[in-house]
């Protein structure tokens, strides 16, 4: 929220007080805290009738240094409040100077001189990374009487900033007014449906406001050197995230807001959908399953989309008889075909539903303050919504979801989650505002918490649209309803990137778009874009997104890089691993990866899918695509074409290749299983060697997907003309040098080491 008029005005009606001094310090061991005038204080006069700022500084983790400016300290605090699972206590260290005291935590300090004017100093390795200044600590009171608290950061030359949830506006943040407010909007605007209170920047650091209410953002759009961000409250609290890398700064603020479960191996796999409002029924079904078996395209998971229920009754988790007459059966036949299941829900309960009175006498849905239940008819007549603050009422939603398992679904969409109203009461007494972005948390959380009970461990996973920070804790996560043309295909990549550097791990979308019926030249762009996604998914709204409605060329793409997705699957394991692990992405940012490197600082066309695969989706009808290669020699795992950066170049494509790049110096595990996502990774594996340079060693792990115990360990060495690899696999498995065409040598099972010819840069 804009509060200023330019440099030297206020706004109408709005008032503001910022800290302007330090007048007293308190300070133990771990813990400071500043009294802060809000005028400078030249005797006892002045500190009558003004406010005094009380601004307690802590680092709950190592790395991270916690500020809270307090006005009233008054309040009732009524929650919600993220959970901060990596938090401990005395992470930071007080040391006192005469008036200079500081609070170091790890490599990060907190530098405060109180003989100068207000000023947070956060500094690192010698540099101060941000400060928060004249106007950095403060409140504002506007025309209707509101009282915003705020924070102010300071940006120096050429910072760029990122993150900030998954959003569609330009990925680099500065210049925009962000507000965090879950929104069913779409990708095409500035409205949200993942708003994470967490930004980074180029600079080494990141700022995670922890208040799960409103967080309004002026990322250099109302003081263009400041990160300003304020919450309408008497208090703000943040933490400055120290890395220095971006990969550094993710790992710390994952280990303290949660890391992202391990999804399991088979939903790396093809996942094809009903559709959202198409007609189908169980022979539609049979149809989609049996034309892609036909045309030699394997599928993973079958979703069902919202019509498997009745309509007007959303969501009563009851099957439409007319239909469906034997869903059960159903799903043993396509689980019989090695086909997982995924039903569509959402958290409202639609007036016709049985399940509609049934929560209303139970008080298991969310009320006015007149006791009413609060509904309306958007979306669903009557629709109303579960409390999920009530713990019996989240026990009655995960009990019919229970029954769904039983019958042989194995995961759920977890759609919606946004539209949370705030004239409402909740049964544990939560503050409306603060609710209506956690709302999500909860609601994923229960669904989660319900498939990790009923599955178990590594066996879990959502399809879900809304989240807050801490979400990540759940994934997968989609990018919800897009268009189905080239605009809308890098608007979603632009979302999925930045909410990979917003700490989730794991992202998807509708391949071929979600409204409308994309050409067949979108289709088959949008599927190479899809199937070098951490997850996978043929979904529409009014249009089928079977491959042969878009011609026999679009089955033949989806049936390749189906089958090159499967051969990558230990490849992307790994790198789910490391998003388990780390809180790295799947999907990286090449500003994640390359932060040294100013050319990579802008650059949301392109990505790295995990360490060592670059991907450049091809947004054009012509198949040309311009994208950045950074230094190196890098290999197009699809041509062998070798492209040598630091340098832009232009291509041309036809629909069975694009842009995808092995890394310089990198070993590219592929199973030999192209049918299945899930298999026995090391049998037989394929280790394809790029642009190995003399000196060169790699150790690369193939993790069992049955059992996590198991693991194949290959060492590679270069030493001049020569190769030298070292394994303690059981299995048979091969090397090739020189790209996808390139030599290949098979190695016997028991082949434990061995040495083979290297020259140049195969």
């Amino acid at each position: 929220m804009k509060f200023t008029d330019g440099y030297w005005l206020m706004r109408p009606g709005c008032t503001a007080r910022y800290a302007a001094e330090v007048a007293d310090i308190r300070a133990d061991e771990r813990r400071l805290t500043l009294y802060a005038p809000v005028k400078h204080v030249h005797g006892r006069g002045d500190t009558l009738n003004s406010p005094l700022l009380t601004v307690e500084c802590w680092s709950p983790a190592e790395g991270v240094i916690g500020v809270r400016a307090t006005h009233h300290a008054g309040t009732v605090d009524r929650g919600p409040e993220f959970a901060l699972p990596g938090a401990e206590e005395g992470a930071g260290k007080v040391h006192r100077d005469g008036e200079v005291v500081q609070l170091s935590s790890g490599a990060l300090t907190l530098r405060v001189d109180a003989s100068q004017p207000w000023r947070l100093e956060f500094v690192a390795d010698g540099r101060v990374l941000t400060a928060a200044g004249e106007r950095g600590t403060g409140f504002v009171t506007d025309a209707e009487g509101r009282h915003h608290m705020l924070g102010q950061l300071s940006l120096s030359v050429g910072e760029l900033v990122y993150g900030l949830g998954e959003r569609f506006t330009p990925f680099v943040r500065n210049g925009q007014t962000v507000d965090i407010w879950q929104a069913d909007g779409g990708t095409t605007s500035e409205l949200a449906y993942k708003n994470i209170p967490f930004h980074l920047t180029n600079q080494g650091y990141g700022v995670f406001v922890n208040h799960p209410g409103k967080v309004s953002y002026e990322v250099g759009s109302e003081s263009v050197g400041q990160v300003q961000f304020s919450v309408e409250d008497q208090s703000l609290e943040y933490f400055v995230v120290y890395g220095p890398t971006p990969k550094e700064i993710l790992t710390r603020y994952t280990a303290l807001t949660g890391r992202p479960a391990l999804p399991p191996a088979w939903a790396l796999g093809l996942w094809l959908t009903t559709s959202f409002t198409t007609d189908y029924d169980e022979a539609t079904v049979n149809r989609f399953v049996g034309g892609m078996a036909e045309r030699g395209i394997p599928l993973s998971v079958f979703h069902f989309d919202c019509f498997w229920m009745r309509e007007y009754q959303w969501s009563d988790f009851t099957w439409d008889a007319q239909t469906f007459p034997d869903p059960v059966g159903m799903l043993a036949r396509l689980k019989e075909q090695g086909l997982r299941i995924c039903a569509w829900i959402n958290p409202y309960i639609a007036q016709k539903s049985h399940l509609f009175e049934e929560g209303r006498r139970a008080g298991y849905l969310m009320r006015r303050a007149d006791g009413s239940v609060w509904q309306w008819d958007l979306w669903q007549p009557g629709m109303a919504l579960v409390d999920f603050t009530n713990p019996a009422a989240r026990d009655w939603y995960t009990a019919e979801l229970r029954k769904l398992l039983a019958q042989g679904v194995d995961c759920f969409k977890t759609d919606f989650g946004e539209r949370v109203p705030t004239d409402v009461i909740w049964h544990d007494g939560s503050d409306p505002e603060r609710m209506h972005n956690y709302y999500t948390h909860l609601y994923n959380k229960a669904v989660f918490e319900l498939l990790r009970e009923e599955r178990g461990e590594g066996e879990v996973m959502l399809f879900a649209r809304s989240a807050t920070a801490g979400g990540q804790q759940y994934p997968v996560h989609w990018g919800g309803d897009c268009e189905s043309h080239f605009n809308a295909m890098a608007e979603s990549l632009r979302g999925g990137l930045s909410l990979g550097l917003s700490g989730f791990g794991f992202w998807s979308h509708d391949i071929g778009g979600f409204e409308g019926t994309p050409t067949p030249t979108v289709f088959k762009r949008w599927v190479q874009f899809g199937l070098l996604s951490s997850h996978s998914r043929l979904h529409g709204s009014r249009s089928y997104r079977v491959p042969w409605d878009y011609g026999e060329e679009a089955v033949d793409v989806t049936r390749a890089f189906t089958l090159l997705k499967h051969r990558l699957a230990p490849y992307l394991h790994r790198a789910a691993q490391q998003a388990h692990a780390t809180g790295v992405p799947v999907m990286r940012a090449m500003v994640l990866e390359f932060p040294d490197d100013p050319a990579a600082a802008t650059l949301d066309r392109q990505y790295l899918l995990g360490d060592d695969l670059l991907v450049a989706p091809v947004f054009t009808d012509d198949g040309t695509v311009d994208y950045y290669v950074p230094e190196g020699t890098w290999t197009n795992i699809l041509t062998g074409e070798q492209v040598t950066g630091p340098r832009w170049t232009r291509e041309q494509h036809g629909f069975h290749t694009l842009p995808l790049l092995a890394r310089p110096d990198s070993v590219i595990p592929f199973g030999a299983d192209d049918q299945h996502p899930v298999s026995a990774w090391a049998d037989g594996v394929e280790l394809r060697v790029h642009a190995f340079a003399d000196g060169v060693e790699r150790t690369l792990v193939i993790l069992s997907p049955n059992d996590p115990g198991e693991s194949a360990r290959f060492h590679l060495l270069r030493e001049g003309d020569r190769l030298h690899v070292t394994t303690d696999s059981p299995h048979p498995w091969q090397l090739r040098l020189g790209g996808p065409h390139g030599t290949v040598h098979a190695c016997p099972a028991g082949t434990g080491a061995a040495d083979f010819p290297y020259r140049g840069r195969e």
